[in-house]
């Protein structure tokens, strides 16, 4: 049996030592440089302030004019071609002029790059040397299933010194992404590869995840024989650890020794980030709960919200449905909206989000024995935090172990948590990540450790190329006869 294992570590280790180097590496550029994208803070400091006199057609006929019957949210921004209605359903966004109801998608290279130019220079970017790149589906930084429903996208370039790109939706007109030259340059030595995202692959998400998910899996048997050989080969003497082997090997043997619990629950971990629901919950809503948070709307009981005016500082406003009623959020600054609801006066500052006693009226709908909610807090298990600063995040505890975490700005569910995805979380996130409260509220001791335990994650791959190399000259190169 131990001569299985010594065969199956050995071959497994040659093919697998250097992706575990690459994944170690990696991970130490990924902590410090994530994958590039836009975030809420500058997707909105991107936005223009809304012109309230171009708006001369009606929430409900922009759903009907965009042809989506299951839309749940519609958002009303200011585009350098006019006002526009980004009309959104569960799995596809259009959007329609505000003025005529016309169809608002972009395919004029012109109108895109006077989006873009406008998107740059409200955050302070340079833009007078904008211009269009290409027009295409995927690339390394658009690959994500997230951009589906932008698709195609237009890439182009700021030309400013930091080297950005953006990428703008020729579906609703917005930018989407935007990368710079240093994230770019970090990420092909860090997430890409990481994450083995060549465009060719990921384009195909099926085959990305059967590939990766089975690499993972390989590697995570390699580690595992590792460990028993290891721990089988130990010995000691006059009260010491020690080795039975030399060079190459003994430092091996004894950094895996010392590494081990390190390694296995790293590699074991990011083998569970590509589950996807093999072995743990997806934390997806069930099509009951989807019908009550998602449910589309009778959009015509918009129409009442509809007569509130526009603040003049406003940069966008959405309607959504929460609790079988349609609110309407006028976003004024990224931690500042005014929230009104259909019969409510509106609601500003540190009260211009959801109540919990709304959030309270989804009980009954919601699943069995659902308690009263709480708004959370940093130190509560699982923390979820809504992506405008200063919102609410309520929390409500179901029969069975079910958790749902919604957010207080736009009633959109952050978190559906069972028993299963809670143990994910911790299998995953804390092992992997060490996504923990402890850590988070120390982020200096975070990086210390992780850069520390992935430095000694590469050192011992290092120790396996060179005897795996060794092992493999020695069998190609034929040995000389003596004379």
């Amino acid at each position: 049996m131990m001569g299985v294992i010594v065969l199956l570590h050995r071959w497994l280790g040659i093919a697998f030592c250097l992706l575990f180097a690459m994944w170690f590496a990696t991970g130490i550029v990924m902590h410090f440089v994530p994958f590039p994208s836009l975030t809420e803070a500058e997707r909105f400091a991107g936005l223009a302030p809304l012109d309230g006199s171009e708006t001369r057609v009606s929430v409900a006929d922009a759903v009907a004019a965009s042809g989506i019957a299951d839309a749940t949210r519609v958002r009303l921004i200011q585009r350098s071609d006019g006002a526009v209605y980004i009309v959104s359903g569960p799995s596809r966004s259009r959007a329609v002029h505000a003025s005529d109801g016309r169809d608002a998608s972009v395919t004029s290279g012109d109108v895109v790059l006077t989006i873009a130019q406008v998107h740059a220079r409200q955050r302070g970017r340079d833009a007078a040397r904008a211009a269009i790149v290409a027009r295409s589906d995927y690339d390394h930084w658009s690959v994500p299933n997230g951009f589906d429903r932008h698709r195609p996208l237009f890439r182009g370039a700021l030309g400013d010194a930091a080297g950005t790109e953006f990428y703008v939706s020729s579906l609703t007109g917005e930018v989407v992404l935007d990368t710079t030259r240093s994230e770019r340059g970090w990420n092909l030595v860090g997430s890409v590869l990481h994450w083995i995202y060549p465009t060719v692959l990921r384009s195909n998400w099926s085959l990305w995840d059967r590939v990766v998910w089975t690499l993972s899996l390989l590697a995570l048997i390699a580690a595992v024989l590792g460990t028993v050989l290891g721990i089988a080969r130990v010995r000691f003497r006059n009260g010491q650890i020690s080795t039975p082997y030399r060079g190459w090997h003994a430092l091996h043997h004894l950094i895996g020794l010392a590494a081990t619990i390190f390694v296995l629950s790293w590699i074991f971990s990011g083998w569970l980030s590509m589950d996807h629901g093999r072995l743990f919950s997806r934390g997806q809503l069930t099509p009951t709960e989807a019908g009550v948070f998602d449910a589309a709307p009778s959009w015509s009981d918009a129409a009442s919200l509809e007569r509130q005016a526009i603040s003049p500082s406003a940069r966008e406003i959405e309607w959504f449905a929460f609790g079988g009623h349609v609110y309407r959020r006028d976003r004024v600054a990224l931690g500042r909206q005014t929230l009104i609801g259909a019969g409510d006066a509106p609601r500003d500052g540190p009260a211009g989000f959801l109540g919990m006693y709304e959030v309270q009226a989804l009980a009954g709908r919601l699943a069995a024995g659902c308690g009263t909610p709480f708004a959370l807090l940093d130190d509560d298990d699982y923390p979820a935090r809504s992506t405008m600063p200063g919102a609410p995040v309520y929390r409500m505890h179901c029969d069975g172990g079910l958790w749902f975490d919604i957010d207080g700005a736009d009633g959109r569910v952050l978190q559906r948590l069972d028993a299963s995805r809670r143990a994910y979380r911790w299998a995953y996130s804390a092992l992997h990540t060490f996504d923990v409260p402890a850590l988070l509220a120390r982020p200096f001791l975070r990086d210390v450790l992780i850069v520390g335990l992935c430095t000694v994650g590469l050192v011992f791959s290092i120790t396996g190329i060179v005897i795996g190399w060794r092992r493999l000259r020695n069998r190609t190169i034929p040995k000389r006869k003596k004379p």
